[in-house]
């Protein structure tokens, strides 16, 4: 592939044709092009396609695979799969820099014009014709598909003002293209096609076989040089919509995408995709979730896929997980300010607030018509608490915890709460055994055991004891009392 530029430059050089051509620059299609890139990464021991996790030895060989045979391709997944993100990155194959002709709407390359307008531009410019660079970023493009989708909009119209002005209408210029002629030389994205009604689908026929358009009856043919990748829930693929039979056989390859497999992966996909709103400007320290917490949120969206009371062909996204953690994160925030805690860190009694956050991402299988049913909250609470459960079984194993119980022989109590801070909340237990060892199970490295981080152990130890029945606990509200 031609690479004028140093990655993170402006752009490359050459802006004439005559000059381009001096370089030794040469035409390479779109496919080739993310082929050649591909390969590179492969061969450099690089990660194709950064940032997708869980997908390593499922997904992507599939992916690689299509696009080494240059294949189009359609991604095949319920909601939150990650289809979308998966596809925005393939431009990050594509060359930092490509020429194109100043001024073309079709984004052609210099040496392989395919417009009547390029062929006249070089035609008066010769070697003195205009070239501009195309960053990566601005060669993809994407349709949701919705019903009111139009021929108009993805493969383009007769522009009427063009007409107004004078050209004839047997004249191609006063053609409007679409998004897809627009994304010539590019990736263009069709989301959720089931959803596109099947006379439009039929517009892409001769885009995916012939590499044409079809406009309106005019005689334009424009080779053009793009790869298209289309997603689909397996619901909409099967039942409320459909992709038309000559449609599915023009792309060249279907991947079947899936949720992580592994518990690891669905930690390490809240590590990198949660985001906070907060950017530790000086109000307070950055937030802290401590893993026990980040666990438990993984676990309990992994219940929540696999239970009989929620809608399977549905699935449950990923922003389930991603949201409940940034909320559970918003609660310790929410303390902080309100008891005055300058390290915000987030504790057991901040998860209940994720059940109600996230009751709207979750389709029932057996909903009742009322939208306020509270078997639903019921399900929800359940499982969390089943996480929570699991949590505290696999990281305190064989964790003496017996000094601990031991505060509560005699009837006291320990009274925490949404809005009881981490001192208050330490105060009333006194010293506590073996509290550096809990800790220690827990990943907190020893210069950041903070009485924040030792609160948010202690609480976990607490609930990991009630959900064992060995300590009784009582809820009110906000207001949670530990013991007799």
């Amino acid at each position: 592939m031609t690479d004028l530029a140093a990655p993170g430059s402006p752009s490359p050089a050459p802006t004439t044709l005559g000059e381009l051509r001096a370089t030794g620059a040469r035409f390479h299609p779109v496919k080739a092009e993310l082929r050649a890139n591909l390969l590179a990464r492969l061969g450099a021991g690089q990660p194709s396609l950064p940032g997708m996790v869980g997908f390593e030895d499922t997904v992507l060989p599939e992916v690689e695979r299509a696009l080494i045979a240059g294949h189009d391709l359609v991604l095949l997944g319920e909601r939150g799969q990650g289809k979308t993100r998966l596809i925005r990155t393939l431009v990050g194959l594509l060359d930092e820099w490509t020429p194109v002709l100043v001024g073309s709407e079709l984004n052609e390359h210099p040496l392989h014009p395919i417009s009547v307008w390029a062929h006249r531009q070089i035609a008066e410019h010769g070697d003195a014709t205009p070239v501009g660079w195309l960053h990566r970023s601005e060669r993809f493009g994407e349709k949701l598909a919705t019903p009111d989708t139009s021929v108009g909009d993805l493969i383009g119209d007769v522009d009427p003002i063009k007409v107004a002005e004078g050209r004839t209408l047997g004249d191609p210029e006063t053609v409007h293209y679409g998004l897809v002629p627009r994304t010539n030389r590019g990736i263009f994205s069709v989301n959720e096609l089931p959803d596109l009604a099947e006379r439009i689908q039929v517009a892409l026929l001769n885009v995916l076989e012939e590499r044409d358009i079809q406009i309106r009856g005019y005689r334009v043919r424009l080779p053009l040089d793009l790869l298209l990748v289309a997603s689909a829930n397996p619901e909409d693929y099967t039942n409320r919509g459909r992709i038309i039979t000559p449609l599915k056989d023009r792309f060249g390859a279907e991947v079947r995408t899936h949720y992580p497999l592994e518990l690891t992966d669905e930690i390490r996909l809240l590590h990198q995709e949660a985001q906070t709103s907060w950017t530790g400007d000086g109000t307070f320290g950055m937030p802290v979730v401590p893993e026990h917490l980040v666990e438990i949120i993984a676990r309990f969206t992994r219940l929540v896929r696999e239970s009989s009371h929620v809608d399977q062909r549905s699935g449950v996204s990923a922003r389930f997980a991603i949201a409940g953690l940034e909320t559970v994160t918003a609660s310790a925030v929410r303390r902080a300010a309100i008891a005055g805690e300058t390290r915000p860190v987030a504790r057991v009694v901040d998860l209940p607030s994720v059940v109600p956050a996230s009751r709207g991402k979750v389709e029932f299988a057996d909903a009742g018509s009322d939208p306020d049913d509270e078997r639903e909250m019921e399900v929800l609470e359940h499982l969390l608490r089943q996480a929570t459960a699991q949590t505290f079984r696999a990281r305190c194993a064989g964790l003496d915890l017996t000094g601990l119980q031991e505060h509560f022989t005699g009837g006291e109590t320990v009274e925490s709460g949404e809005l009881v801070p981490a001192p208050a909340l330490l105060g009333q237990l006194g010293t506590i055994p073996k509290l550096a060892e809990l800790l220690g199970r827990l990943g907190v490295p020893e210069g950041e055991q903070s009485a924040e981080q030792a609160a948010a152990a202690v609480e976990f130890a607490l609930e990991g004891l009630y959900l064992t029945r060995r300590l009784a606990k009582d809820t009110d509200g906000a207001r949670t009392v530990y013991g007799a």
